[in-house]
């Protein structure tokens, strides 16, 4: 079964600033679009007109306030500060009114969307899910880790909608399964793939799908169908068939597929009575694909909103991630027909401050998780969120004399770490 290498490839999940439109405007290059708010608004209006797979955008949105301490901290990897959580703060007019000697910044509480499928994960899903059942697919295949809180989100998406979920997961299976590891098993269907085989990627996805009788239906059409049939229902499509209709996602949903959901999120997030459209505003988040990040800059930007979205770089170098946005912006406006061109890129990307290789948890890590939970109540990962933490925390104290407000997306992930909590023994 031929299957276009497009399909599969991980392009590398990136130190730019700003974006620029150019006033050219050529529909034969797939780097440039009108810069007219009319085109911009065209193009958001088919991406937002669609079937999604949340009823509503809608997510809570805190305010952290950090505070500085006379004691010994609580944890030394944090600081001498604490923190508390205000679940009702004033948004809205409020929010640009709001300058004071409180150090502070908000956070989007996306990983309280679903009980298993939150953070990113719901998001990137958000678009793609309908376009499957639109196309009548019946089975899923995609790829993570043993605690990839992708491939759990997958799985238990897909058993709501009765699909079926191949899960590829590297490495071994634990002796005692817990988190999303668990989660996998009890929704998808389980593969334990050797390491060496899981590092070809591209080449075991396609193996696994070919394994499967049926027929491939590729994310690149999917996307494009998306645009031109974004309110089709499974009763207007092609008469469904027994042959099966197979879907592969990327590790970590790091397709532009993924994009729109993103997209939306800022739409939601830009009301009048959130944070707005004209108060500056710096969006934190972790990265590791580096798709979230992107799509948030790509609404950010076709909205024409003051916001600057930093990321914070978690399993790539910052050429990898650049690579990666390209690729992605590329991919999405090329299907769409808006294509643009983008001089110094939509996201600015940052080391962690404490690098280490990707997975890896450092000591004082995990004491800083538990000061968090205790003094907001808001669970966060050593591995991922808490890497977007730190920087909010520390761009709140820099940004407090009057200047953009800090958003820290929180992405979601929490399960895994039960897996950490086996991995790290010693740390617990």
């Amino acid at each position: 079964m031929h299957v276009m290498k497009s399909m599969f490839q991980r392009k590398p999940p990136i130190l730019s600033l700003r974006p620029e439109f150019h006033s050219q405007c050529s529909y034969n290059n797939p780097q440039v679009v009108c810069n007219s708010s009319s085109t911009r608004e065209e193009f958001m209006m088919k991406i937002l007109d669609r079937r999604w797979t949340l009823k509503n955008p809608d997510t809570k949105v805190h305010q952290i306030n950090v505070s500085r301490l006379q004691t010994q901290p609580t944890s030394k990897l944090l600081g001498n500060v604490s923190f508390s959580n205000n679940s009702h703060p004033s948004l809205g007019e409020n929010l640009t009114e709001c300058h004071n000697d409180q150090s502070s910044f908000y956070i989007v509480r996306d990983d309280l969307l679903h009980p298993l499928v939150n953070g990113n994960k719901a998001r990137k899903l958000d678009a793609l899910l309908p376009l499957i059942e639109d196309h009548l697919g019946t089975d899923v295949v995609t790829c993570g880790g043993c605690q990839s809180a992708h491939t759990a989100a997958v799985a238990v998406s897909c058993a709501e909608r009765g699909l079926k979920a191949h899960l590829l997961l590297r490495g071994e299976q634990p002796q005692i399964l817990t988190g999303y590891n668990l989660i996998s098993m009890l929704y998808g269907n389980v593969t334990y793939v050797p390491r060496s085989v899981y590092a070809k990627r591209e080449e075991m996805l396609t193996s696994h799908a070919d394994s499967i009788p049926g027929t491939i239906i590729r994310l690149d059409d999917l996307l494009k169908a998306s645009f031109t049939n974004h309110k089709s229902t499974k009763s207007n499509l092609d008469q469904p068939s027994n042959s099966k209709k197979i879907v592969v996602i990327n590790e970590g949903a790091g397709d532009a597929i993924a994009l729109p959901g993103l997209i939306r999120l800022v739409k939601y997030l830009s009301q009048d009575h959130i944070l707005g459209k004209s108060q500056p505003i710096k969006i934190v988040v972790d990265s590791g694909t580096g798709t979230t990040a992107v799509g948030l800059g790509i609404g950010a930007l076709c909205l024409g909103l003051p916001w600057e979205i930093t990321s914070v770089m978690l399993a790539d170098t910052i050429e990898g991630y650049r690579k990666h946005e390209e690729h992605l912006i590329s991919e999405l406006f090329g299907s769409s027909g808006f294509p643009i061109i983008m001089h110094n890129g939509l996201v600015h990307w940052v080391e962690r401050e404490h690098p280490r290789k990707f997975g890896n948890v450092l000591k004082g890590e995990i004491e800083a998780c538990q000061q968090i939970a205790k003094e907001t109540g808001v669970l966060v990962d050593p591995i991922y969120t808490l890497a977007a933490w730190e920087l909010a925390s520390q761009l709140s104290q820099q940004e407090k004399k009057g200047g953009a407000k800090v958003v820290m997306l929180h992405t979601g992930g929490t399960l895994g770490m039960f897996g950490l909590a086996q991995r790290y023994k010693s740390y617990f």
